[in-house]
């Protein structure tokens, strides 16, 4: 969502008077790639970019192709093959083993299905939303599906027989959680359609606004995620130690769960130093559906609290110990409040990802996770699976 969020702000800083726009998407990938499907870049004809396609390999070549693409109008899918250790059609060395396929696409808001109109409709939903992409067929090529988890269609293709024949299996990527390509047969024609899965922004609430929460702050923030920092204590909160934080709120620990909405996408952290204070918005946090919730201090605090809530008469279940991070952070030996930070900021990065840290060296696995069937590898912005491919006819 942070790509999305930078293409839309760069795509309203360009003066389209003079400047014409268009955006890359990274749509299937055969093999290994330094960006997974899904990744995007917006292109301006004179040069410049915002996001990313490849490590840097193929934004050059995406430019020049891009200016054809933004001259006639007309999408146009481009593959790179970076197999080999010299692509001589590239003039560059890519070295990824990998076939990427980028799909380049006009910018413009008059069109029905334009993407930086798609995005602005997605940020402001605050929620999962299914979108499908037609790449490979000429008629057709371009044009968008977009669905909620209710399987209420937000935008249509042009074809109802389009719609009807792809709208199930768009739908399916709630429950995957993958990144697909398909492929279907309309009128005779062949079609191969990219389904992603686009969830929020995570966003980060801190409780306790003491010193070592500003680099959490910061970080979080820097990451694209949205940040609240909340305490009891006025002078904690001062906008001058949270400059890059989105909201401030001075908010008694009995209304915590009144005036905050705290989502399945939000990340809690306790960091107060107070216990009476952390123990009690734990408490308020526990009927709560954030998936992480992260408790500074030494584990003894937390089980003084399990303690209390026993005699309170309040049993944990182990979902909620399995989302409760006390001591909170990953083992990387942190003792700076700056080094604590990236502790914490990567255990929620990791709890996200359904990942559990550690060395990338010792792990026996793909570092994208690929679907059993496939080649593919997909962005892990999701919480679980692969890529896979589908044939339907009709």
């Amino acid at each position: 969502m942070k790509e999305q969020k930078a293409i839309v702000e760069a795509f309203r800083k360009t003066d389209h008077a003079v400047r014409k726009v268009a955006l890359a998407t990274v749509v299937r990938v055969r093999g290994s790639s330094y960006r997974s499907p899904g990744a995007r870049m917006l292109i301006t004809d004179d040069g410049k970019w915002t996001g990313s396609i490849s490590g840097g390999c193929l934004e050059g070549d995406a430019l020049r192709k891009a200016r054809k693409v933004m001259q006639d109008q007309e999408a146009q899918l481009v593959t790179y093959d970076t197999s080999e250790d010299s692509n001589q059609n590239l003039g560059i060395g890519l070295g990824c083993n990998g076939i990427i396929d980028v799909l380049l696409e006009p910018v413009n808001e008059t069109r029905p299905h334009d993407p930086i109109k798609l995005f602005d409709k997605i940020i402001g939903i605050h929620e999962p939303v299914a979108l499908a992409t037609v790449f490979s067929n000429s008629r057709f090529q371009g044009e968008k599906l977009l669905i909620n988890r209710n399987q209420e269609v937000l935008i249509s293709f042009s074809s109802e027989s389009l719609n009807s024949l792809v709208v199930r299996d768009v739908a399916r990527a709630f429950e995957t959680k993958r990144s697909e390509v398909m492929h279907y047969t309309l009128d005779g024609e062949a079609l191969e359609v990219f389904v992603e899965l686009i969830q929020p922004a995570i966003s980060v609430m801190i409780f306790g606004g003491g010193f070592d929460a500003r680099p959490v702050s910061s970080l979080a923030k820097s990451l694209g995620w949205e940040v609240t920092v909340t305490d009891e204590c006025v002078a904690h909160i001062a906008p001058l130690f949270f400059p890059t934080a989105d909201k401030l709120s001075l908010c008694h620990r009995d209304f915590v769960d009144r005036d905050f909405q705290i989502t399945p996408f939000t990340a809690c952290v306790l960091m107060s130093h107070n216990y009476e204070y952390d123990r009690d918005v734990l408490r308020k946090l526990l009927k709560s559906p954030s998936p992480y919730i992260g408790i500074l201090g030494p584990r003894k605090r937390f089980d003084k609290m399990l303690a209390e809530y026993t005699k309170e008469g309040i049993h944990l279940a182990g979902d909620d110990l399995h989302r409760i991070h006390s001591p909170i952070g990953l083992d990387i030996g942190a003792e700076a409040p700056d080094e604590i930070a990236l502790s914490i900021v990567s255990e929620i990065q990791g709890k996200f990802a359904s990942r559990s840290g550690g060395f990338l060296k010792y792990r026996n696995a793909p570092i994208h996770q690929r679907d059993a069937n496939s080649d593919q590898v997909f962005k892990q912005v999701y919480l679980h699976g692969g890529i896979s491919t589908k044939t339907i006819s009709n």
